[in-house]
């Protein structure tokens, strides 16, 4: 769904989206499971600079919820993981808020994205939503155990001989020196 600025200026516009598996590329990381349900509104906000000046901010405001399988950062088994969040977002016009030298910005301005041309893509906008509402790191239990560091064993379906302590290479002359004195 394509919000374009120029049906903002007539009207607020309405959304009940739902996105089927594989209509979004959430990248090779994430596969969704089931539909993807958006619900919202977007509304154009004017905002004046000056006296001639004045910005067509595209406010956002809804929420979206699915379920998506990620891998677990330990075994790598696929982790099903339910997702939604309420959004309430603001996008500019992208170079209106250029400027010619570097210049700090305040909290507020790093919460502001910008689109280009005749509007914004709402598929975009959700995905970005839905990536960043991700925990970074997924387990598929607290209890996982993960790959042997040696023989890459996944240590939940099987146990290995390896040495349970790994040496650090670093410390070997001190271990030489332990086992002379042992002698």
């Amino acid at each position: 769904m394509f919000i374009k600025v120029k049906e903002l200026e007539l009207r607020k516009i309405v959304f009940d989206e739902n996105f089927l598996p594989g209509m979004i590329d959430l990248g090779p990381d994430v596969r969704q499971k089931a539909a993807l349900q958006a619900k919202g509104h977007a509304e154009l906000i004017q905002e004046n600079r000056g006296a001639k000046q004045i910005v067509e901010d595209i406010r956002l405001v809804g929420k979206f919820s699915t379920q998506v399988e990620v891998r677990c950062a330990r075994c790598l088994d696929p982790v099903v993981q339910d997702v939604g969040e309420a959004f309430d977002l603001l996008y500019r016009p992208q170079g209106v808020d250029a400027r010619g030298d570097e210049a700090s910005i305040s909290q507020a301005e790093t919460e502001i994205g910008y689109y280009q041309g005749e509007g914004l893509l709402l598929e975009d906008v959700i995905k970005e939503q839905l990536l960043l509402a991700l925990p970074v790191k997924l387990v598929c239990s607290a209890e996982c155990k993960g790959f042997c560091p040696h023989c890459g064993a996944n240590l939940n379906a099987e146990s290995c001989a390896c040495q349970n302590t790994m040496s650090d290479p670093r410390w070997s002359a001190l271990e030489d020196i332990r086992k002379k004195l042992e002698r």
